[in-house]
């Protein structure tokens, strides 16, 4: 039996990080070649299929003739994933741990290595993007002023919210 969690962390690597790891390169867009991808990983489309369809952040998505692959966000390298400007709820939520929340309190969230800032719709989301990587800490971010106030947002694929940065006055902090 193939180790899929081993597979789509490797699948994530490539999609969002580094395709040079196995040959490949993306398009603008931040589409492989299934077939590609099939050969540098030595996996069966039913391989693939399962990962794309199991993966829990629903992390993939396949073009519609399932010719080209992407991951849905997530990218440090540059990609225009075509997303379309979308109005937020009043409400998201970002999940971190407390090690961070000094220079989040003086910054705000920053995008660091990727493209944009995650965002969660709901607290229970967050938890499980928190917990990755220790005790969970929960934030609430004023989304819906911060767009009133003229900053942009977009939704993925996957139902994360994504946004440039949130200065800290949009955040609200435990305690």
């Amino acid at each position: 039996m193939r180790n899929y969690t081993r597979a789509s962390k490797f699948l994530s690597l490539v999609l969002r990080h580094q395709p040079e790891k196995i040959g490949i390169t993306l398009d603008p867009h931040g589409w492989a070649k299934v077939r590609e991808i099939l050969l540098g990983m030595n996996l069966t489309m039913e391989d693939l299929t399962y990962i794309v369809e199991t993966d829990e952040k629903q992390r993939y998505s396949f073009n519609e003739d399932r010719t080209l692959i992407r991951a849905n966000q997530g990218h440090s390298i540059s990609i225009d994933l075509e997303l379309e400007a979308r109005e937020p709820p009043e409400y998201l939520y970002h999940g971190t741990v407390g090690q961070f929340l000094g220079s989040i309190q003086k910054e705000g969230l920053q995008k660091q290595k990727r493209q944009y800032v995650h965002l969660s719709p709901d607290v229970e989301t967050a938890v499980k993007v928190g917990r990755r990587r220790g005790r969970p800490v929960i934030l609430q971010v004023a989304s819906g002023r911060m767009h009133e106030d003229g900053c942009t947002f977009y939704l993925s694929e996957n139902g994360v919210w994504l946004t440039d940065a949130v200065p800290p006055e949009y955040i609200k902090f435990p305690g």
